[in-house]
């Protein structure tokens, strides 16, 4: 037989051995009776969630058997928990002969997903009472997903955040089967990221990306970058499953970000301007975001030199304090004092009022605000700020268990770091107490000031230090 005639013959083969292929999956596919109740069915059960098709239900050959779902749905109790404009999932032929449908990839375009918390603690997808059903061996080489949007809200705490212009691609998905329970535990797969726009409760991020890894009970988020307050940001996220209760690692960095890019997102006029360095180093466990508040712990900082605070001479309304008496400590210093947990702090109470009032510039040469937090409160470890002849510094601590002052002092000091006024804040953040100035040393009077001065040439006039932090007094 001539090389021609037998590739013929072997091309006929081929052909025809791909038709009985074809054949047999079909004749599998209906015996299976692979139908659109069917697949809803399916879903359904392993999901514990109600799935389905809105569109018709397409299937091609080539390259191998591939099933279009469209227009498909999961709901919960009949509320909306995520949709996606189409389904593609790619099945191996040869497997269905022995009725064995191995999934080699999943496709889901323009998907939707909502997650929503009630006023009672308990999420959308959740089922009204504990489901100890089993869930499938998963072994999915390929999901991948292109226009995807995911919304969360929170009914108790009227949070919101929304990622848009996202896409995925997650691969090798296995879980060996098994209880729900151990779902976090035993998945494991490794993912790429990227979402156009990121927006929360007085925060925006633009061009997300991150890759993700999940093994042993073990998710690693890494590196996450994102452009926030027009700045690229980058930090890492580990949660760990493999214990009764999850436990969360957070660290992140921004660096030398715009101020004006702050008040540009919080929607409050730009009052300063300068560039600033932002970090934490946060762990927490829990299930529950007051578990997670309440166990918090690690660092907080936020850094900056050659400031610009407009609309007020902070130096010309000290001096000026000394006959009058009515200005405002916990104005022009908690703005900048709270720092990284402002946007909470100062969500009912507008610190930086005061200067929209008033005139003139200040230039603010050091500014430190290092928090230490343990069980939900950060408390001050270093802040305090200097301009050309004047220090500030806060002491106390801010509760984000109960959204309480604890014990804030915000003080002026003077070159010993003794507090020469002071002025407390307590109550909620919602509706905080400010306590009038305090002046612990009066200046007034001549003879006052030759006491003073003759105190301290003789070597007295000692005082307790408020603030020995690493804030030099201005020269």
């Amino acid at each position: 037989m001539s090389s021609a005639r037998r590739l013929i013959v072997l091309a006929a083969i081929g052909i025809g051995g791909l038709s009985l292929v074809v054949a047999a999956a079909l004749f599998v596919l209906v015996r299976a009776n692979v139908s659109k109740a069917r697949l809803e069915a399916t879903a359904s059960q392993a999901l514990g969630l109600e799935f389905s098709i809105g569109g018709p239900l397409g299937t091609a050959f080539f390259p191998g058997l591939r099933i279009t779902l469209e227009d498909v749905h999961i709901r919960n109790r009949g509320a909306e928990v995520a949709s996606a404009q189409q389904a593609s999932l790619q099945i191996e032929l040869l497997p269905l002969l022995q009725n064995d449908v191995r999934i080699t990839s999943i496709a889901l375009k323009k998907p939707t997903i909502t997650i929503e918390r009630g006023r009672d603690g308990h999420f959308n997808f959740e089922q009204p009472q504990a489901d100890d059903s089993a869930l499938p061996l998963l072994d999915w080489p390929l999901i991948s997903v292109s226009d995807a949007s995911l919304v969360y809200v929170d009914q108790r705490s009227r949070e919101r955040f929304e990622a848009q212009d996202c896409r995925a691609d997650v691969h090798d998905l296995r879980f060996p089967g098994g209880p729900r329970a151990g779902f976090a535990k035993n998945i494991a797969f490794t993912a790429e990221l990227a979402c156009g726009k990121v927006l929360g409760d007085g925060f925006t991020a633009a061009d997300l990306t991150l890759s993700a890894t999940a093994k042993s009970g073990v998710l690693e988020l890494t590196p996450v970058k994102a452009r926030v307050f027009g700045t690229q940001s980058s930090g890492t996220i580990q949660a760990d499953f493999t214990k009764a209760v999850p436990a969360f690692h957070v660290r992140y960095a921004l660096t030398q970000f715009p101020i004006e890019e702050f008040f540009k997102v919080t929607s409050r006029p730009p009052v300063a301007a300068g560039r600033m360095d932002f970090s934490a180093n946060l762990s927490m466990q829990g299930t529950t975001g007051k578990q997670l508040r309440q166990t918090a712990k690690g660092q907080v900082s936020l850094r900056g030199k050659d400031l610009t605070l407009r609309g007020s001479d902070l130096d010309r309304d000290f001096a000026r304090f000394e006959s009058s008496q009515n200005f405002s400590l916990v104005d022009v210093g908690a703005f900048f004092f709270v720092g990284p947990l402002g946007l909470v702090v100062t969500k009912g109470f507008d610190f930086a009022t005061v200067l929209q009032e008033s005139s003139g510039t200040s230039e603010i040469q050091t500014l430190v605000s290092d928090w230490k937090v343990e069980h939900g409160v950060a408390r001050a470890q270093d802040v305090a700020m200097a301009t050309r002849k004047n220090r500030i510094a806060l002491q106390g601590g801010l509760d984000f268990v109960d959204n309480r002052f604890d014990d804030v002092t915000v003080a002026l000091i003077d070159a010993k770091g003794c507090a020469t006024v002071h002025q407390d804040i307590h109550g909620s953040f919602d509706n905080p107490v400010v306590e009038r100035p305090n002046l612990l040393q009066s200046l007034a009077g001549p003879a006052l000031r030759l006491l003073k001065k003759g105190s301290e040439l003789l070597g007295g006039g000692q005082c307790k230090v408020f603030y020995a932090g690493s804030v030099a007094a201005p020269k």
